[in-house]
């Protein structure tokens, strides 16, 4: 009974109807209502993430000996698709079946090509992990790695820890939790997205604007980021404006830190990647990647 109303008040969040603290406005977020499926792909700048984002991202899994993963923020496929292109065994989960329905058209598309008819996907959330078990068979002991990319855990408007906790319970004894978000104290602190020289996930050419707005409450603390997305969707015969909404909690990079440590101790051996590197170019990092491993 929880964990459903948990995920009935997260979807009404993400829709906009409800209030969660702002004593003025209403959330928006268009994640689960498709607006922003419709041009993800143009988001994130086709179905390819760059060499340098996948190469990173193999030898972290190569370094912890990872071969069966559980992407918990599939989106349309990206991550996982690239995964399975590499040999990995690659099981899926997101909220939003608007996003999804791309992932099970990729699939069914290369249905004939080797692992892609055994990847699983699942509609589900992170409360309740064991709800996708109809379409998702998680491994007895655990998987070697879960993912959450992409800024997708600040999405999560509350009970941020019972998600990190269910993270936790599904990983393997020495299995890593990976795990980012942007690098939200720049931005609170400047009141816009840092102009890092790496890019990483999202890199479309037909990015034209993303303006930062922030939601207080009565006391006058930042309660919630709001990004507005702008996309040139000309001669594309796609539906609608090309512009989309998503709203996050603006966690702090020691906040974040915390979170973790709470569940997984603070003797977890916790490494901190800025913007996916060891050895990060010169400047402000986009995002922080935190790799945490389950002891």
């Amino acid at each position: 009974w929880y964990q459903r109303r948990v995920r009935v008040a997260l979807v009404a969040y993400r829709l906009g109807q409800i209030h969660t603290g702002d004593s003025t406005e209403l959330k928006l977020d268009q994640y689960e209502d498709g607006a922003a499926a419709k041009v993800w792909n143009l988001y994130i700048g086709g179905a390819k993430r760059t060499s340098e984002y996948r190469n990173m991202l193999l030898d972290i899994l190569e370094e912890y000996e990872v071969k069966v993963v559980l992407d918990v923020a599939c989106g349309t496929g990206v991550d996982s698709i690239m995964l399975i292109e590499y040999d990995y065994i690659v099981k899926c989960v997101d909220l939003s079946d608007k996003m999804l329905k791309y992932a099970h058209k990729t699939r069914w598309e290369r249905r004939h090509e080797e692992n892609f008819d055994n990847l699983e996907i699942g509609q589900g959330d992170w409360f309740n992990l064991d709800g996708v078990e109809d379409s998702v068979k998680h491994p007895q002991g655990g998987y070697d790695a879960i993912i959450c990319l992409g800024n997708s855990f600040s999405h999560l408007p509350y009970n941020q820890s019972l998600a990190i906790d269910n993270f936790h319970r599904f990983l393997r004894p020495g299995g890593v939790l990976i795990v980012d978000h942007r690098n939200f104290d720049y931005i609170l602190n400047h009141g816009k997205l840092p102009n890092s020289v790496s890019k990483l996930y999202y890199q479309g050419e037909r990015i034209k604007q993303i303006t930062t707005r922030f939601k207080r409450n009565s006391q006058g603390d930042v309660t919630t980021l709001v990004l507005d997305y702008t996309l040139d969707i000309t001669g594309l015969g796609i539906e609608g404006s090309g512009k989309f909404t998503l709203s996050y909690v603006p966690h702090t990079l020691a906040e974040f830190t915390g979170l973790l440590r709470n569940t997984f101790g603070a003797s977890a051996n916790h490494t901190i990647l800025p913007d996916f590197s060891r050895d990060p170019a010169n400047g402000v990092p986009s995002y922080f990647v935190h790799l945490i491993v389950k002891s």
